[in-house]
């Protein structure tokens, strides 16, 4: 069999772990994410919330515990090829970057993941920037907007499609590049690192499952704080729908500029808490099922069965 046909073999197992990772990840933190989108959305002036558990607590008491999953359908249904994109790349750019009986050093580990996350944002802007407007609707409807029409992915998507062509699903684009390129530069090595340092399976295949999961959790804990100022920037330049008091940014610069000017440094600490408890589990998920091999032990008794 030839080296092509075992690395076409090797994606399909694992496009069906980061597709199986991502939405148990997703099913089980997206709550959390709804309250960082509004959190991080909310300017001096025009405030709603005293913090996360306050978010959390007054979006439950008016809208509903199934309310603090609107949005989670966007993500549920592309949450397989970004998070597939993101592992798959990942180990692609490592595979061709590794030099012969060497070991990566840390700045090929940091390009390999930093190619992984360039390669997700063709999936990953659409995705954010439909999950945000659903997200933060209940926030904009707080503030008297009860008239206007409830909004739903596939109405957002087609209006965008109809005024801006495809181009306007990829508002937001070069903060989500900023965001997901510095985060996977920074997650991937610390995460092989971390995972280098733990008892090894009995099989010697891999890294024990409670290791595995912690070094996940703690990468993911790390990359996620550092690249939180773009996530807040992100968030506001893909927010459509802003309420009366709010400021627009025409550019990441600009809202760079004004965020800092109007609120200070702290403004790009928004919603931190929540991004970590969002992503430390999701990654440490993402990367347990990976490594596990969940999707070979589903196909191989698919195999058995056949």
């Amino acid at each position: 069999m030839s080296q092509s046909a075992d690395l076409n073999f090797s994606f399909l197992p694992k496009i069906l772990n980061g597709g199986i990772a991502g939405i148990v990840g997703v099913t089980c933190v997206y709550p959390i994410d709804l309250v960082k989108t509004r959190l991080q959305n909310q300017q001096s002036g025009v405030k709603l919330y005293n913090g996360m558990f306050d978010c959390a607590k007054k979006t439950f008491k008016s809208e509903g515990f199934f309310k603090m999953y609107r949005g989670s359908a966007v993500n549920l249904f592309l949450i397989t090829p970004e998070k597939a994109i993101k592992l798959v790349g990942n180990d692609f750019f490592r595979y061709h970057l590794k030099p012969t009986g060497k070991p990566l050093n840390p700045l090929r580990e940091m390009i390999a993941g930093g190619g992984a996350g360039a390669c997700q944002i063709i999936v990953t802007t659409p995705m954010e920037l439909l999950k945000i407007q659903l997200q933060d609707e209940g926030r904009t409807r707080i503030k008297g907007q009860t008239g206007a029409t409830k909004a739903s992915a596939s109405r957002i998507a087609l209006n965008l499609l109809k005024e801006k062509g495809i181009f306007g699903l990829y508002k937001g684009m070069g903060a989500t590049f900023l965001r997901d390129v510095t985060f996977s530069a920074i997650y991937f090595p610390l995460f092989a690192n971390f995972n280098k340092l733990g008892p090894q399976r009995e099989n010697g295949k891999g890294t024990v499952f409670y290791w595995s999961f912690g070094s996940g959790c703690l990468a993911g804990c790390i990359a996620s704080l550092s690249v939180n100022p773009f996530d807040v920037v992100k968030t506001r330049l893909q927010t459509l729908k802003k309420i009366e008091g709010e400021q627009e940014f025409t550019g990441i610069f600009d809202c760079f500029k004004k965020t800092f000017t109007t609120e200070g440094w702290k403004a790009f600490f928004k919603g931190a808490s929540c991004r970590i408890m969002v992503i430390a589990p999701l990654f440490g998920i993402a990367q347990t099922v990976y490594y596990l091999g969940v999707a070979e032990y589903l196909l191989a008794l698919k195999s058995a069965r056949t």
